[in-house]
């Protein structure tokens, strides 16, 4: 019978690259180890490593088994911790991963009101999710998805929560930055910045420029927002970002947004949720609370 013990050490072996190494991190000893995927194999009739040289390789089976252990493992560690605060008088935690870069400015004016009304209740923000959320979802490494592109798939909900305009940022004495709206060929000649997300999860690549067959001179990345929007203040590259959020900024840079086309790109906020636990009074509330907080709000 393949146990949980099974599933850890599998899952050990794999992260740390040896049998010697997973020992020191599960704290047994290696003959104890060995002894346990020797029994587990007898079981199954199968080996699941395999040497190559000094390496261990997984079997077939061994790859199926290590495909079981993330899903299960996760889970199971999430219950026991939701459990182990249920004991000790406290809620839960809400893990939230991030999808969408610009959120996390929306997401801190949310946090401190809910955690005022939830006082048992923890919150953790997982940004390295930020481009595999739906996996993470699934696999129980957060609770809780923020994504302006959702994934519909069955078992998990996602509600919007607000809309906004993805904009073109430029900077004050740019000269797009007099124009009520931009055209693609427009930005032909242009320094595009983004967050370093792939091309195709761009919306001014996929629903203004590539439309028009269009393409900017230059595509540069950068990680923050700050940085990002005071490289567009000093006129060394134009941006895409929500309404809301250089609306914020303009405050205290020289920039301006500009619409995306006549008809603007209207966009939304999502969160995603597992089914199971759509239900759950202190997740239901932040979806709640996050629903009113928006843009609007922040622009007045």
């Amino acid at each position: 019978m393949i146990e949980r013990s099974h599933l850890a050490i599998l899952r050990a072996v794999e992260q740390a690259g040896s049998l010697t190494a997973a020992a020191e991190r599960l704290h047994l000893t290696q003959s104890a180890l060995s002894h346990s995927i020797k029994k587990l194999e007898q079981q199954l009739g199968a080996p699941v490593w395999e040497r190559e040289g000094r390496q261990l390789r997984p079997t077939q089976a061994g790859q199926y088994l290590l495909g079981l252990a993330g899903r299960l493992l996760p889970q199971l560690e999430h219950a026991e911790d939701v459990i182990a605060r249920m004991a000790a008088g406290e809620r839960g935690v809400l893990r939230i991963g991030m999808e969408c870069h610009p959120c996390y400015q929306w997401l801190l004016k949310i946090v401190g009101p809910y955690l005022t009304a939830w006082p048992g209740v923890d919150v953790d923000v997982k940004q390295q999710f930020q481009f595999g959320g739906m996996a993470a979802l699934f696999g129980h490494d957060i609770d809780l998805l923020v994504t302006p592109d959702p994934l519909h798939k069955p078992g998990v909900e996602f509600t919007p929560v607000f809309d906004y305009e993805q904009v073109l940022v430029v900077a004050n004495h740019h000269p797009l930055a007099q124009q009520d709206f931009v055209r693609p060929e427009q930005l032909v000649g242009e320094v595009l910045i983004s967050y370093p997300v792939p091309v195709e999860r761009l919306d001014i690549f996929s629903h203004f420029m590539l439309p028009a067959g269009v393409a900017p001179r230059s595509h540069k990345t950068i990680e923050t927002t700050d940085i990002l929007l005071h490289t567009v203040a000093v006129g060394r590259g134009v941006a895409a970002l929500p309404r809301w959020l250089v609306a914020e900024y303009a405050e205290r840079l020289p920039i301006k947004a500009v619409s995306l086309g006549e008809q603007g790109i209207a966009k939304h906020i999502y969160v995603g949720v597992r089914t199971a636990d759509r239900n759950t009074d202190y997740i239901d509330a932040f979806i709640r609370q996050a629903a009113t907080v928006s843009w609007r709000q922040e622009v007045k």
